[in-house]
This record gives C-alpha cells, sequence and structure tokens, in this order.
C-alpha cells in the first residue's frame, strides 16, 4: 500500500473517529451522572485553590491527572455545563484511534492497523466511554501510546533516537498510574519483552531507561499510596471476589460472563452500554472470534516449528500475536476479579485496544482467503465495503446516536432530573435562599451524598464560600427545620 493510499485512509477513519466523539457533545450524553459531576467540582476547586492532588480520595478514590485536564479545559471554556467535564473524553479517545493504528501498524504492518483504527472509531463501546466524564477514558490512550514508543524504542537504530523514545515511552506509560485503578495490571505485560528481545543490542540500556523514566514519573502517586495505603486498594477490596463466600466458583462464572460479553450478553447498565447488548456489533464480533481462531492457530504452528521466540530478521514476526494475546487476559483480570456488576464494559475497557486488533486479524485473513480466488475477486471487494459502511453506520451511528441516545433509559442512567434542579436554581436570584434537601443514598463526600455533586457542579457552589455567596443551602433530611417557616416551595429542591 502506497504512504498517499495509506495516509488518506487513516486521515478518513480519524475524520469518523472525530464525528462520533463530538457529534451533539453538548446534548448527548443527557444530564451529568454524579461521578462525572465529582471530578468536575474537584476540577472547579482546583481552579479556585491552584492545589492539584495526585489522587482524590472522595467518591471511593479517583487518579488526578484526568481531573487535573478537565480543571484546565473548565478554566478556559469557564462554564459550568456537562460537556465542558466531557470534552477531554472526546479529544483522548480521537487520539486513541490514531494511536491503535500506530501500535497495530508496529506489530502488523499496515493493513492491521487501519482496520484495528476503523473498528475503535466506529465501535460502541469506545464511542460511549469517549463522551462521558471517567478518567477510565485514558487508560488504553496511555497504555497504546506508551506501548508504541517502546516498540519504537526498540527499532530504533539511532543509539540517542531511542534514548529520546524510551523516554517519551517512561513518561507516557508511567501516566497511566494516574488514571484507572485497572492499569495496575499493566506493568506484567512488559514482562513478555525478556524472552523476546533481551539479546537485543542495547535493550537493557533503553529499558532501564524506560523504566527509570517511569518510576521518577510514578513517584508522586507511589509515595502518597505509601502514606494512604487504604486508598491504594480503595473500593476493590470490597467488590473483590476473594470476598466472596464461594470465590473460586464466582470467580469462574465471572470469567463466563466476561467472555460471553462480546458477542453474547454484554454490560447491563444504560450509562455503559445498550443494556444487555453484546459489546462489539455482531459483524465485529465475529470477526474477532475468527482472530482469536487465527491467532491461536498461528502461535500453535510456531510453538511447534520451535520459533516462538526468534526475531532475527524482523523485529516482531512472532511476539506480535503472543503480545495481543497476552494483553488481552490482563486487561480481562480487573473484570474478572471484581463481583460487581459483570459484564462491566467500564472496568474491561483496556480490552478494546487489542479485541479490535484481533478483530482486524480476522478481517485480514478472510479478506486475504477471499481474494485468493479469482472469481471472487470483486464480489469480495464490493462487500468489503459495503461491510465497513455498514460496521459505521450501523454499528457506529445508529447504534449509538438513535438506538441508545433515544432510549427513555437513558436519561435516568445520567441524573438528568438533578440537571434541571441545578438549572432551576441557576434561574433564581441570588438575593432569594435556595433549599435543597438530600435524600438520596450513596457514598458520602464533605457531608453530603454523591447525588448532590450533580447539582453543585451545575451551581457551581462546591466551596462553602460560593454556596454562601449565591444563597444556596444543602441539607439533610434531619435539618430541614432549618428552612424558615413560610418558605416559598419553588426554592426547595429534593434530591431523591
Amino acid at each position: 500500500m502506497s504512504n498517499t493510499k495509506k495516509y488518506v485512509l487513516l486521515f478518513c477513519i480519524l475524520i469518523i473517529a472525530t464525528f462520533f466523539r463530538f457529534y451533539h457533545l453538548t446534548t448527548i450524553p443527557p444530564g451529568l451522572y454524579p461521578d462525572e459531576a465529582m471530578n468536575g467540582n474537584n476540577a472547579s476547586e482546583v481552579i479556585q485553590t491552584g492545589q492539584f492532588k495526585v489522587f482524590y480520595p472522595e467518591n471511593n478514590g479517583r487518579e488526578g491527572l484526568f481531573i487535573g485536564i478537565q480543571a484546565l479545559v473548565l478554566k478556559t471554556i469557564g462554564l459550568h455545563e456537562a460537556w465542558v467535564l466531557r470534552l477531554p473524553s472526546a479529544v483522548v479517545g480521537t487520539i486513541t484511534v490514531l494511536g491503535i493504528y500506530f501500535l497495530a501498524a508496529e506489530l502488523f504492518g499496515t493493513e492491521i492497523g487501519l482496520l484495528a483504527a476503523f473498528f475503535i472509531a466506529t465501535s460502541f463501546w469506545h464511542i460511549n466511554f469517549s463522551r462521558i466524564g471517567f478518567r477510565a477514558i485514558m487508560a488504553p490512550f496511555l497504555l497504546v501510546w506508551g506501548v508504541y514508543f517502546f516498540m519504537r524504542a526498540l527499532r530504533a537504530i539511532s543509539s540517542m533516537r531511542g534514548m529520546i523514545y524510551a523516554t517519551l515511552a517512561g513518561i507516557i506509560y508511567a501516566l497511566g498510574f494516574y488514571t484507572y485503578i485497572s492499569y495496575r495490571v499493566t506493568p506484567l505485560l512488559f514482562l513478555l519483552f525478556l524472552p523476546f528481545f533481551q539479546k537485543h543490542p542495547e535493550f537493557w540500556k533503553r529499558t532501564i531507561i524506560f523504566i527509570s523514566v517511569t518510576f521518577l514519573v510514578c513517584l508522586p502517586i507511589g509515595l502518597y499510596f505509601l502514606g494512604h495505603p487504604g486508598d491504594f486498594f480503595g473500593r476493590t477490596s470490597q467488590i473483590s471476589v476473594s470476598s466472596s463466600q464461594s470465590p473460586l466458583q464466582d470467580l469462574a462464572l465471572n470469567i463466563a460472563k466476561t467472555a460471553l460479553m462480546f458477542n453474547v450478553s454484554g454490560d447491563y447498565n444504560w450509562r455503559q452500554n445498550i443494556s444487555g447488548a453484546p459489546e462489539l456489533f455482531w459483524p465485529v464480533g465475529i470477526l474477532f472470534l475468527l482472530g482469536i481462531v487465527i491467532g491461536v492457530r498461528q502461535l500453535w504452528k510456531q510453538f511447534r516449528a520451535k520459533e516462538i521466540v526468534s526475531g532475527e530478521n524482523n523485529m516482531f514476526p512472532n511476539f506480535s500475536l503472543l503480545f495481543i494475546f497476552v494483553m488481552f487476559l490482563l486487561a480481562g483480570l480487573p473484570a474478572v476479579i471484581s463481583n460487581e456488576g459483570i459484564p462491566h464494559a467500564l472496568r474491561s475497557i483496556i480490552m478494546i485496544p487489542p479485541v479490535m486488533m484481533l478483530a482486524a486479524i480476522g478481517t485480514l485473513w478472510l479478506y486475504r482467503w477471499l481474494m485468493a480466488m479469482p472469481r471472487y475477486q470483486n464480489f469480495t471487494k464490493i462487500l468489503s465495503l459495503i461491510l465497513l459502511a455498514y460496521i459505521a453506520i450501523i454499528g457506529g451511528y445508529a447504534s449509538y446516536f438513535i438506538t441508545w441516545a433515544q432510549n427513555p433509559n437513558v436519561p435516568e442512567a445520567f441524573a438528568a432530573n438533578y440537571v434541571d434542579i441545578g438549572n432551576q436554581i441557576n434561574a433564581l436570584p441570588t438575593n432569594i435562599p435556595k433549599y435543597v434537601v438530600v435524600n438520596a443514598g450513596g457514598v458520602m463526600a464533605r457531608g453530603l451524598p454523591i447525588p448532590t455533586e450533580t447539582v453543585i457542579f451545575i451551581t457551581d457552589s462546591f466551596l462553602p464560600d460560593q454556596a454562601t455567596a449565591k444563597n444556596i443551602h444543602y441539607l439533610l433530611p434531619n435539618e430541614i427545620s432549618a428552612i424558615p417557616a413560610g418558605t416559598s416551595s419553588s426554592t426547595i429542591f429534593y434530591i431523591n
């Protein structure tokens, strides 16, 4: 494939990815889920105080990088609206598509890179989280780019270029530990490089640079966890399968449910999926299974031929398939060892890159198999174009913007009614006292249940002096007596 054709196709894929992640971002998803709002309120606090944190302990604990980025965006735009908190996700999601191309092309070649990029660009699974203000979207982004630059470091002929790539890889990869708890399984992935490349010239030199830079960048959050070990484990210990009465049985069940989520039955949470629908659009799901079969068969052939650890003529000949399978299995660990909401699309988000690459492998194999039959070549080309258009239009656009976005369960999943309360409060004059009675459950954050965070963000009243200046009073049910007699019901709001 010529460079011109390659870059034209990549550009078209990025246009598709950008469209799916930014189209109607100001209105879809509707509402603002309290977890998103909690991030926004911490971001607002960063703006007010100038104090960025590596970790925010409220709401079961969250790593701080994404909140810091949200703070920069919030300060720049200056609007307390849901889409402002989601804008970083859309940008990160789009750049992840580009990263998938580079990583897959580095491992398997241009065709696999383009196909993998197309599949993630049109994937409901990735589109959805690219439009929500959750920090998890940064995990696959930083992992993909970190691994890519580490591979570039190994491939580089120039010693200086190799060290530069290794340093860049260390910085990018390390930042992932400031994003999402599932990212912590990824160091095991790099152990796979040892049997393949330990004898490669300058492998240890570049690896030591990578490890050293990663360690230095991770040092602040590492020191934080040393001082706050409870925050390191956080909610993980509460929902771990090891805490159940029958851990082995539950683990087996979780593995089965996670395995079936790609093609049979996916996440039932409307916030994270079309409830119960497979995580992969059915043609992509079939191609993903085909990719697994092709990959396993190829690895078995290499194993029997004792070629599994080689690579003198090609940097990543036999390593690539094994790497993707290990990446896939490791990425699934955070989901299967938890015991809540399985299958869980969010907790398994770093499975997306290997899944899309496996689907691309299956696609390319099928295409080449059909093209090997001369009488079917024209038919294969036409069918391929129709299939790709079908995946983009039905699997991408229709699935997200019609089937999911127009479903009546979605506004409730994103607490749209709480946003309405916030907007009603904003419409009232400052000199009129507003009372918000919080009769909702959930984790407490600074004396109030988390559902309150949506109203707090929309009204920009997170800090006490902000709430006082805007004459907004947040009350628990046992504090209703604080509302003066005769107060108009139009100034009393209830969060249930």
